[in-house]
């Protein structure tokens, strides 16, 4: 539910001074055409209205539909005694708000069926008033019927992007779940077995050094023949996950920030990184949602992207000069940078965020036992 007084939304300022109007016209209105007695009931009638459209906002969902009616009874009272017809817009208003389609379409249609009503009786009542207002009362007829409509669909459009996003994020976070799921269950099937033997043989043929030096080279041969075998399994394990290189990352990367009129300031070699499949896939995933990320919410101008690799380490710093956000929203944040830690963790990498005049995201992750002398890890 908006809040009392947004009429225009995006103009928070000019729909207060709109509202202060429309609340100020039906006091000068009454006023300035009738006797006193009269008067004091106007102005009753009037703040009786407000007072039923300010408790419509604060009420219950079952309670709001009797403070809609009693607005309607007064929209009535004050057009066939006053010939003050255009409550009805702040009605109307209200009735726009409500989320339920059931409850919406129930209203609508009784306040705009009231509203007809009574304009019909107040032609009868005051027919040189009316006739004299007549263009006026046309367009707060029109306001009447298409302001509810325009305000309920807005609502609606606003409550489906907002589902959206939530069920992009969460598919975003069962695919993560799964994918890691799916390569913890390929692992185990393909390592388990061979990691035990390799542990029961290794604790053997530590027995079997001063007993049996011969045994213990076999078996030590053994452990060694298991190893590359598992090694070889887990290769193909890889190699049949799907690969996003880095490399092909920072070109859509740079695709999407030129779209987003962002410039892209890029260091580092792209020739020069080497890492497993694994690791490079969850730095090509990070990446792409620290860059998302920036679109999205720094209103940056520029975007660094720093990378750089040693025997040990790769390490990749994104850093934008935008509007940065406070620490503790960054430790709350939502599921892209949870996704982030979640994918860094796996690979026992580490994130870091900084905000600092623009928010800084630093990736590491380790290389130091990747690959045996002389093997390829690509």
């Amino acid at each position: 539910m908006q809040t009392w007084y947004s009429i225009i939304p995006k103009s928070p300022m000019l729909s207060i001074y709109i509202w202060i109007i429309f609340c100020i016209m039906p006091f000068f209105f009454i006023i300035q055409s009738f006797a006193l007695w009269q008067i004091i009931l106007g102005i009753t009638l009037i703040l009786s209205y407000f007072l039923c459209h300010y408790f419509s906002f604060s009420a219950r969902p079952g309670l709001k539909y009797m403070w809609i009616s009693f607005q309607m009874l007064l929209n009535i009272a004050m057009t066939l005694v006053f010939g003050y017809v255009y409550l009805a817009l702040f009605t109307a208003f209200f009735i726009g708000n409500i989320k339920q389609p059931v409850g919406f379409y129930i209203m609508y249609g009784l306040h705009i069926g009231f509203t007809v009503l009574s304009i019909v009786g107040g032609y009868f009542i005051f027919l040189d008033l009316f006739l004299s207002q007549t263009p006026f009362i046309i367009i707060n007829m029109l306001g009447v019927v298409l302001l509810p409509f325009t305000l309920f669909s807005r609502t609606r459009r606003e409550n489906l992007e907002g589902e959206l996003e939530t069920a992009r994020e969460r598919i975003s976070e069962l695919t993560v779940f799964e994918e890691r799921q799916r390569i913890a269950r390929d692992l185990h099937d393909t390592l388990g077995q061979k990691l035990s033997m390799i542990g029961l043989k290794s604790d053997l043929a530590a027995r079997l050094v001063e007993k049996n030096p011969e045994q213990a080279i076999l078996e030590i041969k053994d452990i060694r023949q298991t190893a590359s075998v598992a090694l070889k399994e887990v290769r193909e394990l890889v190699a049949d996950m799907r690969a996003v290189r880095v490399e092909e990352e920072l070109y859509r990367v740079e695709q999407i920030l030129k779209a987003a009129q962002i410039k892209l300031r890029l260091n580092g070699d792209k020739s020069e990184i080497k890492m497993p499949i694994l690791a490079e896939n969850v730095i090509s995933m990070c990446l792409k949602e620290a860059v998302t990320n920036i679109v999205k919410h720094s209103k940056a101008t520029i975007c660094r992207i720093s990378f750089y690799q040693s025997d040990d380490e790769f390490k990749m710093t994104i850093q934008d000069n935008g509007v940065g956000f406070e620490r503790s929203d960054t430790l709350l944040g939502g599921s892209g940078l949870k996704g982030m830690q979640e994918r860094i963790g796996f690979i026992n990498g580490s994130l870091e965020i900084e905000s600092d005049e623009g928010t800084t995201v630093v990736l590491k992750i380790p290389l130091a036992i990747t690959h045996q002398k002389g093997e390829n890890i690509k």
